[in-house]
């Protein structure tokens, strides 16, 4: 695996930069910056993209444009493109069903009710490729009922609390997709699995 091609879910524009739905968006960018690679505007990728080599192996790294619920459109445009192995992408993508600070990498499965994930399965026409989500903690109820709103909850601003324990999360993704060609891929993901954010 020399070629690496990671995509983070997330909504374009300055209105959504900072919302718990772009945690996907986020952490792609502190990679980039972490190896002071800009993004630029690829129309026939439908994302933006960045590119960078850590050793032999290159690093491709795109936010799509097309909002959440029509990421798969980008995601089918870069495989395409590239003519790639499923098994080389890896999406990035917040789950409110995970408490904050929790990481879950899969090689497959549903889409889990994300919209983006389900538009992805869709236009791919499979469930088989890697996912790494991350925990963004459930909507509060409202006012002490059962109900949730889910919506203001994800496309909510992120706190400073809540930044300073994803940033550790960032930290700790990163520094795993950096070794994806010199560890076992079982290791990472046994590793993103158990990380506690506690712990750092």
């Amino acid at each position: 695996m020399n070629e690496i091609y990671l995509i983070g879910l997330g909504n374009p524009g300055k209105k959504y930069s900072k919302s718990r739905h772009n945690v996907g968006f986020l952490l792609i960018e502190d990679f980039s910056k972490k190896y002071n690679s800009n993004f630029l505007l690829k129309d026939k990728l439908k994302s933006f993209y960045s590119e960078f080599k850590i050793k032999d192996n290159t690093y491709r790294l795109f936010l799509p444009n097309t909002f959440m619920n029509n990421s798969g459109d980008a995601v089918r445009a870069i495989v395409d493109w590239y003519k790639i192995n499923l098994d080389q992408i890896f999406i990035i993508v917040d789950d409110k069903d995970l408490p904050l600070g929790k990481i879950r990498f899969r090689k497959k499965g549903s889409s889990g009710g994300h919209n983006g994930l389900k538009s992805i399965i869709e236009k791919l026409q499979t469930n088989n490729f890697n996912r790494i989500r991350i925990g963004i903690g459930s909507p509060p109820p409202i006012n002490g009922t059962n109900n949730f709103n889910t919506i203001s909850h994800v496309l909510g601003t992120i706190s400073q609390e809540e930044k300073s324990i994803l940033d550790k999360v960032y930290r700790q993704v990163i520094e795993s997709l950096e070794q994806l060609n010199t560890k076992r891929e079982q290791l990472i993901i046994n590793e993103l699995n158990s990380f506690d954010k506690d712990q750092i």
